[in-house]
């Protein structure tokens, strides 16, 4: 059980940016990049073995989060005249910063997943699907380890002054962008181009995005914080379906039916960024509003302005104009059979008009709920100092 002791105001305004922020932003980056040269291995090649490249970029971040946050508790235990014990909590005798505790778990989980997912692989063969039991694993442990440190950064960031708050609050938004990354990765084979004209297809992104979007930018108190990570979001994907098919690949596993020579990137990124700039403008002029009456509000203007963007944008992502290296719309996986709706660059069927509105109905429900969570979750950040 946690515990947290009251402890004298500490000010951190002179000093710069403590060691173990650093090792957590650089694992936080080591998963993502290895997390989606992993997926365009598996959707290039095929696993062929478990000590690919992108294998080790992906779980160097369990190993960098298992051991900085695990020194740096055992630092802040043992070493109690150090500054971190004066902005630490203790848990099963231990003491340490809380993002400390909740990285070190993610790391724990990311290592226990390689063993679970190597016996997957031998035992069920190469699995295609994102959402299996060690992949959700090892999702959810590269959460926990982008969780602890985003709220390391924030300990430091609701203590320190300007101008070293500013600094953090750039990672921080760097961080919370990442965490936008994997919640877009454990959707991703629910949100491919060809159901973009469906209700479902809205209903699952407002599930997962507003809580992220609405709880950075309550936490990070900065004009535009909700547009700047999602930019960030939308930087890092476009630049992997710029830069993964650059590097050469050829499958090793049937069956093949699409000619692959080079990694397979993710999809151009949802244009979340039209909507995180209405929220921005909108949030200011209703603060003084009932949460919940803002969260709905919120939601509405959440889905109504990414259906605007969106639903035209797929019309152009299906045209061939966007068949090349810009929009990355024909690159296929080397499984991918011509008859898929993907390949033909073919919409899934529209649902019909009342189940339609009834899944937009619903999408609204959720992206209120969500928008709800996040001012919570950023209302709880915002009073982070250990």
């Amino acid at each position: 059980m946690a515990t947290i002791t009251a402890v004298p105001e500490v000010r951190e305004s002179t000093h710069g940016i403590p060691w173990y922020v650093w090792c957590s932003v650089v694992a936080v980056a080591s998963a993502m990049i290895g997390g989606h040269w992993d997926i365009a291995w598996h959707r290039s090649i095929g696993r062929d073995s478990f000590w690919t490249p992108a294998h080790i970029a992906l779980y160097l971040c369990g190993v960098l989060a298992g051991v900085s946050c695990g020194y740096l508790i055992l630092l802040t235990t043992f070493r109690k005249a150090e500054s971190p014990h004066c902005a630490s909590v203790r848990v099963l005798g231990f003491r340490g910063p809380l993002g400390a505790f909740i990285a070190a778990w993610g790391g724990i989980a990311m290592l226990t997943s390689a063993p679970f997912d190597d016996w997957w692989h031998n035992t069920y063969g190469l699995d295609v699907k994102i959402v299996s039991p060690p992949h959700v694993l090892l999702i959810m442990g590269i959460a926990m380890v982008e969780v602890g440190g985003l709220i390391l950064i924030l300990g430091n960031m609701n203590r320190a002054r300007e101008p070293l708050r500013d600094r953090l609050n750039w990672l921080f938004l760097y961080v919370g962008a990442m965490i936008l990354v994997i919640f877009m990765i454990l959707i991703m084979e629910y949100t491919d181009r060809v159901g973009m004209h469906t209700a479902r297809y809205y209903r699952i992104v407002a599930t997962f995005v507003p809580v992220v979007i609405a709880g950075i930018a309550r936490a990070s108190h900065r004009r535009w914080a909700a547009t700047t990570a999602v930019g960030i979001y939308m930087l890092f994907l476009i630049g992997l379906v710029w830069i993964l098919p650059l590097v050469p690949a050829e499958p090793k596993l049937g069956p093949v039916y699409q000619k692959v020579t080079h990694l397979i990137p993710p999809h151009f990124p949802v244009l979340l960024i039209v909507p995180a700039l209405v929220l921005d403008w909108f949030w200011p002029k209703t603060s003084h509003w009932n949460p919940w009456m803002q969260a709905l509000a919120s939601a509405a203007l959440f889905l109504t302005t990414l259906i605007a963007v969106q639903w035209p944008f797929a019309e152009f992502l299906m045209s061939p104009a966007s068949r090349n290296w810009v929009f990355g719309t024909h690159y296929f996986d080397y499984n991918a059979r011509p008859t898929s709706y993907s390949v033909r660059h073919a919409f899934l069927p529209t649902e019909p008009a009342a189940r339609f509105w009834r899944e937009i109905a619903v999408a609204l429900a959720v992206a209120t709920l969500t928008m709800r969570l996040g001012f919570a979750w950023g209302n709880w950040m915002q009073r982070i100092r250990r």
